[in-house]
């Protein structure tokens, strides 16, 4: 039945009654929007770890890796592992978020700067991860349609994953996508790997791919192409500044009981993504012997070896496949979806329009946004070309309030002109070299820049991020040194609350950036002693951290290039 099994229907719809009942029996648990938005603040380090591994993973990510492994190459997976670098960073940076005591990073830069600056935020936070559900729906549209066949399309497949998130979702908020993160979590990582036996048995092992590919820049993790050495590094780069403007990180970093759970969550559930990403570029390296001199869509390479192995394994693992892809679209949108309603509600809804109103009245409005930008999603889905091309567009919006935040978050001086500045700039750079609406610049760019700044007749995307990120930074500090200083009563509260750790027993506040009567703040420990600079001086606790995930991150790059060099003929 439309190119799938009847066995593995039941699977999917048993996996799915499930998942959706879950959901629905969270919304009765729901009171205020800090249940909503933050499920309380009541999860522990297992719930954190597939809820950050859920959030950040999703069909799209083994889609878009094993496609662009398929056109590129073993570079191919720097189009996941761009956030790899960002990994040891990811425990410094969940307490932080933790401390601003918010429910959604708007409330940050408000506190900050003003309400226009969390405004600017809200337009740009909803437009981030607007791009972001319709890239996991189209990633996850095309992976059906190659499963099936395509006897399922990739637009009739996005409407129906759609209706199954949002039902959930919006009835059960935060909390849904967290409870139900854990087995989805757990499937995602069993089926990124249950692929790589069958595949490598289809094409003779590494010793296959070898033969099969021989191109030795397929086999190299920069190659001279698109992904060359200063790519990885602006991706990185970029992947790391925008991290913290995500909306959904703050719920990622701050839903937990304490500030080590979101760490431990934080840190370890992305850190388990690396792994299933190795696993995604291997299936992408098969798929190029298995299907060469076939007219094969990049983007279905994944699906098709799952459609075409899985069954030899055992009856049911195309639903059971199915529903883990199902699940991980889920668990990720919700928690997009749920971040930007809270966004819109909490920081300009509220903010603007309906300042006393109950908290149900709230919790309504965020249900409404939800539905809204789920709209818009699907609209974007359907209108971008592949999955590789929308995440770049990701990491562009990401990244465009990302001076804003962190300028903002180590330097007094920083001001709200500073950030109104920085963020139009980036914006302006991207709108004015990767969209289109000036091609006669774009023309002068391609015939008078270097060559090694052009691919494929544009501005590299590199380049891009490059002179977005200088022209964010560089403006913020400019503008600030001429303008007026943001109060300092004001900066105080923010960096009082930055520097006073939560306690587990810590009541819960309404309102941002307020420390509960009774809890100590600690006397400033800084590690440059400047009156206009607040960067921390590093705790045991972090330090260790940092540097445990750091050699993580280097075995995993010391592994791939071993895994390179199985099976290569002598040299």
């Amino acid at each position: 039945m439309l190119g799938i099994g009847i066995i593995d229907w039941i699977a999917i719809g048993v996996y799915l009654v499930l998942t959706i009942g879950a959901g629905l029996y969270t919304a009765s648990k729901i009171k205020d929007t800090t249940d909503f938005f933050m499920g309380g603040h009541s999860f522990g380090k297992l719930f954190m770890i597939f809820f950050s591994f859920g959030a950040g993973t999703s069909g799209n990510d083994a889609v878009g890796v094993s496609s662009k492994t398929a056109t590129n190459g073993l570079s191919g997976i720097w189009y996941q592992w761009l956030w790899l670098f960002c990994t040891p960073f990811y425990w410094l940076i969940a307490p932080v978020m933790r401390r601003m005591r918010s429910l959604t990073t708007g409330d940050y830069f408000e506190a900050r700067y003003d309400g226009s600056v969390s405004a600017l935020y809200t337009v740009v936070g909803v437009a981030q991860l607007t791009v972001g559900i319709g890239m996991i729906q189209l990633g996850a549209g095309k992976m059906i349609a190659g499963i099936s066949g395509d006897a399922i399309s990739a637009n009739a497949a996005i409407i129906a994953m759609t209706v199954l998130f949002v039902t959930y979702g919006v009835a059960g908020g935060l909390a849904a996508a967290i409870i139900t993160d854990l087995i989805q979590g757990i499937l995602t990582v069993i089926l990124s790997f249950i692929l790589i036996l069958p595949a490598l048995d289809a094409v003779g092992g590494f010793a296959g791919i070898h033969a099969g590919i021989d191109n030795p820049d397929m086999f190299k993790l920069s190659a001279p192409g698109e992904i060359n050495g200063f790519f990885i590094a602006m991706m990185c780069t970029v992947a790391l500044i925008g991290i913290v403007t995500q909306p959904h990180i703050m719920g990622v970093c701050a839903a937990g009981r304490t500030e080590m759970d979101g760490r431990v969550g934080f840190a370890t559930g992305n850190l388990l993504k690396r792994f299933c990403t190795i696993a995604w570029m291997v299936v992408g390296l098969c798929g190029i012997v298995m299907y060469m001199g076939e007219d094969v869509d990049p983007d279905k390479i994944y699906g098709k070896v799952a459609a075409d192995l899985l069954p030899g394994i055992m009856p049911g693992l195309i639903g059971l496949f199915l529903a883990a892809l199902i699940a991980s679209v889920m668990s990720s949108c919700d928690a997009f979806m749920v971040s930007s309603s809270g966004l819109f509600t909490q920081n300009l809804y509220r903010r603007w329009f309906a300042r006393d109103k109950e908290e149900g009245h709230y919790v309504w409005v965020a249900r409404i946004a939800s539905l809204v930008i789920v709209f818009a999603a699907l609209t974007f889905a359907f209108n971008v070309s592949t999955v590789p091309v929308a995440l770049q567009i990701f990491f562009k919006v990401q990244g465009a309030m990302g001076a804003a935040f962190w300028l903002g978050l180590f330097w007094r001086r920083m001001t709200v002109a500073g950030a109104w500045a920085s963020t139009l700039a980036g914006i302006a750079v991207v709108l004015s070299t990767s969209f289109g609406l000036f091609p006669g610049f774009e023309q002068w760019m391609v015939e008078n820049l270097p060559e090694n700044m052009i691919w494929n007749d544009k501005l590299r995307v590199s380049w891009e991020i490059f002179f977005m990120l200088t022209a964010g930074f560089s403006t913020g500090i400019i503008v600030s040194l001429f303008t007026k200083r943001v109060d300092e009563a004001k900066l105080d509260k923010v960096y009082n609350c930055l520097r006073t750790p939560v306690t587990e027993d810590e009541p819960h506040t309404a309102e941002p950036f307020h420390i509960p009567e009774g809890i100590e703040i600690p006397e400033p420990n800084k590690l440059i002693n400047h009156p206009d600079l607040e960067i921390p001086m590093p705790t045991k606790v972090g330090i260790g951290g940092f540097l445990f995930f750091w050699v993580w991150v280097a075995g995993l790059i010391g592994f791939v290039f071993w895994m390179a060099t199985w099976g290569a003929p002598p040299a």
